[in-house]
């Protein structure tokens, strides 16, 4: 099953997110199958911490990947989904 989901990068205590399309038995830092987003939780500036390629997503998930309950919240919060 393919899964669309974050992976955590950055520095301790500066957190940076990397939304990725993924096999749900890979690690969550592991071997991907392609990068689709973005998500900066520190970055003030509300309209550059995010970024998601709408069309892969939608590409994605016709093709029967799931999306993870963060990245769903997220893109609600950002009225994406």
């Amino acid at each position: 099953m393919v899964k669309i989901r974050l992976s955590r990068k950055g520095s301790k205590k500066r957190p940076f997110y990397q939304i990725l399309v993924s096999d749900v038995r890979s690690p969550q830092n592991g071997k991907f199958i392609e990068k689709v987003g973005y998500y900066d939780p520190i970055k003030k500036n509300a309209t550059k911490n995010f970024f998601i390629s709408i069309e892969r997503v939608n590409f994605w998930v016709s093709k029967g990947a799931i999306l993870s309950k963060r990245v769903k919240n997220i893109m609600k919060i950002k009225k994406l989904c």
